[in-house]
């Protein structure tokens, strides 16, 4: 917890090794325990789609959405149960490639990278 209490930026990687919990989940979990003020998940897309763009050369990416809307549209790029954890904390997701270089660095600091979930 001192790296908290000095602004430093605490990065938590892994599941938790618990039936029922994907690793997106856990990953709610520990930024609700942590009471975190982002949560930035690194995937294969570059953001949240209105559907899957390796299927749907048309898909359209959000900037932002709400949690709610994301829950609503049954967006698949986080799973249900993550959002509605982050959303009940009020703590925004931050979805973006993950084999991008500097992707997970500028999102830390504040650049627009991917797409924000508004919880």
């Amino acid at each position: 917890m001192d790296c908290l209490k000095r602004d430093e930026v605490v990065v938590f990687a892994g599941g938790t090794g618990n039936p029922c919990f994907t690793t997106d989940s856990a990953a709610a979990l520990r930024a609700v325990q942590m009471r975190a003020e982002v949560m930035v998940k690194a995937t294969q897309v570059d953001g949240v789609y209105d559907r899957d763009p390796k299927k749907f050369p048309d898909a359209c990416r959000f900037e932002s959405i709400t949690s709610e809307e994301a829950l609503q549209r049954r967006l698949k790029v986080i799973d249900a149960a993550s959002i509605e954890i982050l959303g009940r904390y009020s703590i925004p997701t931050i979805v973006l490639n993950l084999h991008v270089q500097g992707n997970i660095k500028r999102a830390i600091t504040g650049e627009k990278v991917g797409t924000t979930i508004i919880a």
